[in-house]
This record gives C-alpha cells, sequence and structure tokens, in this order.
C-alpha cells in the first residue's frame, strides 16, 4: 500500500445526525471509508437517483485526492431482491435475474455517461443473505429483534436512541408515518428484518429456527453489506434526503445493536431533494424523466444531452439544498461546456491532464462540497483563458478534470462540427454559405434577416455560436449538428 497523500485542505460537511458543520477527521487516515445507498434494479435510474451518484462521486474523488486512491474505500451497494423486482419481472415475464442484470447493467451504463467513477467495491444484496442472516440472530440474540409468525422484527424500543437521525420522536413518527398493521407487531414502528417468501418469490433458509423460506426485509441489507465491507463502524454515510427515514434511521438502528457500538458512521450526508421545471417529478405530471432518456431519446427540448451537461446541472446547486432541473439549466449547461471545450481545444498542444486540482477548487469542495463556488471559479479560470492566458486555460483543464470532466470527452464536443462536414460535404458548403450571409446581415445590421437565417438553421438541428477574433476582434460563426 502506497504512503497516504498529505492533506493540505481541512474538509468541513454538514452532518445529518449532529446538525452541524463539521471538520473530517477519519477513523483512519490510511483507511477512509464511505458507504452510499445505491439502486434498486428493477428499471432506468431517473435523474432524482442520479443525483446522488454525482454528488459522492465529488466527495470520492476529493476524498483520494485528500488521503490517496489506495486508502478510500467506497463502497454502494446494488439491491437485486425487492417487492418492485418481483413485480416487474411478472410483468414483464422475465426471471428476476435477467431483469436485474439487465438493469444494473443500464445503470452502470448511464452513470459512466455522467462520468461518475465506480465504487470501490458493489455488494449486491443476494450475495449477502448469509451475513443479513448472522446479523438477524445476532439481534434476538440481544433482545433487540423478536420472531413472529415466520417474521422477524426489530424492536425499535429497545433501543432509546432510536429517531436520532430524522430528529423525530417515536410518536412524531407513528403520527407522520404509513406503517404496516400487523397483529403479530409488538409496537407499530417495528419494522421487518426477515419475512416469508410468498409462491413464485425468490427465497432462502431462514434464521432463528423459522421452517418456511423467506427473504431480508430492506433495511436489513445495507447493515448486513456495509459492515462486510467497512466494518462495525466506519466515517461516512451517504444517501438522499429522503432515505434519512426510515431507511438510514433502520440501518443505524440496526448497526448499532448488533455490533454495541455507539456509532455506525461519523459523519451521515444527505443531498437535497429534485424537482422538475418548480414540481415534484411524477409519471402523472409528464416531467418524470430517465438518465436513459435524456441521453438517447429527445423527450427534452427535442434533442440528446451529454451525460457531462447533465452532471454539469447536477453540480450547479450545492447537495445540500433542493435542485430544479430544467430544459434551461439543461441548456445553460450546455453552452457552458462549449465554451469551456473551445478554449481547451484552443490550448490542446500545451495542455498536460492528469494533474492537481488548482487551490480554487479544492477550496470549494472542502467548504461541504460547495460546487456552486467551484464553478464560479471555472468561471474566471476561462474569462482569463479567453484574453489568452494559457495559465488560466490550464486551470481551467485541472479543475474540470478534478470534478468529472473528462478532457477527454470534452474535447470531442468540439468535434461535431468536423464530424458533420467530413460526413456532408455538402451540408458543409450550405452551412458555410448561411453563415457569411447571416455575417453580412449583421454587419449591415439587418438583424432580421441574422435572425432568419439563424432559426432557419436552427430548425435543421444546426446550432450557431458567435464569438469574437481575440486577435483581430471580427465577429465569427462556428455551427455543430444538435441532433
Amino acid at each position: 500500500m502506497s504512503e497516504a497523500t498529505p492533506v493540505r485542505h481541512e474538509l468541513k460537511l454538514t452532518n445529518t445526525l449532529s446538525r452541524e458543520r463539521e471538520t473530517f477527521l477519519p477513523e483512519d487516515p490510511e483507511n477512509v471509508r464511505m458507504y452510499v445507498c445505491g439502486p434498486t434494479v428493477y428499471d432506468y435510474a431517473h435523474i432524482g437517483n442520479a443525483r446522488p451518484v454525482v454528488v459522492f462521486d465529488v466527495l470520492f474523488r476529493l476524498l483520494r485526492h485528500l488521503y490517496g486512491e489506495d486508502h478510500v474505500t467506497y463502497v454502494r451497494n446494488i439491491t437485486d431482491v425487492d417487492d418492485k423486482i418481483n413485480a416487474r419481472a411478472a410483468e414483464e415475464g422475465v426471471s428476476i435475474r435477467d431483469l436485474t442484470e439487465r438493469t444494473a447493467a443500464q445503470f452502470h451504463a448511464d452513470m459512466h455517461a455522467l462520468g461518475a467513477l465506480d465504487p470501490t467495491v458493489e455488494p449486491r444484496a443476494t450475495e449477502h443473505i448469509d451475513d443479513m442472516k448472522a446479523m438477524i440472530e445476532t439481534l434476538v440474540e440481544k433482545g433487540n429483534a423478536y420472531v413472529a409468525e415466520e417474521h422477524v422484527l426489530f424492536d425499535v424500543s429497545s433501543m432509546a436512541e432510536y429517531g436520532e437521525l430524522s430528529g423525530r420522536s417515536i410518536e412524531d413518527m407513528k403520527a407522520g408515518a404509513r406503517v404496516e398493521v400487523a397483529p403479530y407487531k409488538k409496537g407499530p414502528m417495528d419494522f421487518v428484518l426477515w419475512k416469508p417468501s410468498k409462491e413464485g418469490e425468490p427465497g432462502w433458509p431462514s434464521p432463528c429456527g423459522i421452517e418456511a423460506p423467506g427473504r431480508p426485509g430492506w433495511h436489513i441489507e445495507c447493515s448486513a453489506m456495509a459492515g462486510k465491507h467497512l466494518g462495525k463502524t466506519f466515517d461516512i454515510h451517504g444517501g438522499g434526503l429522503d432515505l434519512t427515514f426510515p431507511h438510514h434511521e433502520n440501518e443505524l438502528a440496526q448497526s448499532r445493536c448488533s455490533h454495541d457500538t455507539q456509532i455506525m458512521a461519523r459523519y451521515w450526508l444527505h443531498n437535497g431533494f429534485l424537482q422538475v421545471e418548480g414540481e415534484k417529478m411524477s409519471k402523472s405530471l409528464g416531467n418524470f424523466f430517465t438518465v436513459h432518456e435524456l441521453l438517447d431519446t429527445d423527450k427534452v427540448g427535442g434533442r440528446k444531452w451529454p451525460g457531462h451537461t447533465i452532471r454539469l446541472v447536477l453540480l450547479m446547486t450545492q447537495y445540500r439544498q433542493p435542485l430544479d432541473f430544467t430544459e434551461k439549466s439543461l441548456v445553460e449547461a450546455d453552452k457552458l461546456l462549449d465554451r469551456w471545450a473551445e478554449l481547451m481545444k484552443m490550448n490542446e498542444a500545451s495542455l498536460d491532464f492528469g494533474r492537481n486540482p488548482p487551490d480554487e477548487i479544492l477550496t470549494a469542495v472542502c467548504d461541504d462540497l460547495n460546487t456552486p463556488r467551484a464553478i464560479a471559479a471555472i468561471h474566471g479560470f476561462a474569462r482569463e483563458a479567453r484574453k489568452g492566458d494559457f495559465s488560466a486555460a490550464q486551470k481551467l483543464t485541472d479543475a474540470l478534470e478534478f470534478l468529472g470532466f473528462a478532457p477527454a470527452v470534452m474535447l470531442t464536443r468540439m468535434q461535431k462540427t468536423e464530424i458533420a462536414s467530413a460526413a456532408d460535404p455538402a451540408l458543409s458548403a450550405r452551412v458555410e454559405g448561411m453563415i457569411a450571409e447571416r455575417l453580412a446581415a449583421r454587419a449591415a445590421k439587418d438583424w432580421a434577416e441574422a435572425d432568419r437565417i439563424r432559426d432557419e438553421l436552427a430548425s435543421e438541428g444546426i446550432l450557431l455560436k458567435d464569438y469574437k477574433d481575440k486577435e483581430t476582434g471580427e465577429p465569427k460563426t462556428t455551427w455543430e449538428v444538435s441532433r
């Protein structure tokens, strides 16, 4: 194992458990550990699912920079046993294995398109059933869980601190939660650790002397996988705000009671909710979009959107704040990336890749992952680079690379015009001719004619970008095919 990289920037994170902004101090700087709840693989990931992937990808990159790549373990699970999976497999008439394998592959492809690194470990729930059963039996032995009618349930009353993470009392949770009413429960908030499998559902030999085959509850899965791969306690547990209760509250309770520890994770991080065009994302409202739809269809704005564009939109708002995902934000992010890619292309021959991020970027992301502040710094680099400052162009490149915008992908943004020209010389000649006419109209201040030409080309999927030559000051126009 290589030596850990010296930490030069102090990382501050807002801890959901303490409700305070804290300096991050890992349990072991040689072995920094993070767990983030991953997908339930029954359908394409929607953009709300993508937000925590991108947020915690930035944190993963930051931790690797601060402590060294060999000293950070990032675990993100795959839930491949669940009621939704069973229902979808039956609906499609396919095996559960076929559905989960296909959906997991779709998830990986979509997240790679967004520039997300693979986690260090990606455990599957079905590969950790024995770990779950062992944890369940330990909880029963300790008096924190009980067997009732072929179910095993966690006894919430057995843990005095239950509710600390979400900041709710048991009475508040009873009033606000939709809980399963079952006569075999000791208390209404008690939750399932193990349940019997119905006919046609996946099942395994049950723990605690239960004869009928069964399957785990959702919450115990993450507790068992985190314990297996990160230990009884670890540094960071992340996920969306919607998981704080009941999922993370229940994880914390199971893990602490099973392992006899005062904590599960030292820091709990939760990203804020995501809306679409100012409203809660909903299929009934027609504003429910998957990453796959954004990448591969024209469902939003009549065009496909590059993965980097989606990533930038997800980082333009600080992770704890609500994010309004809009077509306007996609357009804005796409234009920004094009401008930054153009600067990279202009300086490509002299740029170095794989360097450390600029101090301005590290200072921003160490400030509770303040990505808007980092993006503001990139704007500053771009302004100076346009004035011919090569060092600023290098900083811009370093900053983008660190935030997950791979230079190779950025530079391909500038190849669209070249590809279109090579593929269709006649199209290229016609577009260049119309651009010349438009430049002449603009010189004559015939704005109506200039707009008409621009709109005609836009209707054909040709986007124009105006700029001034930095040496002569003359107006110039480039073009690209948007679809």
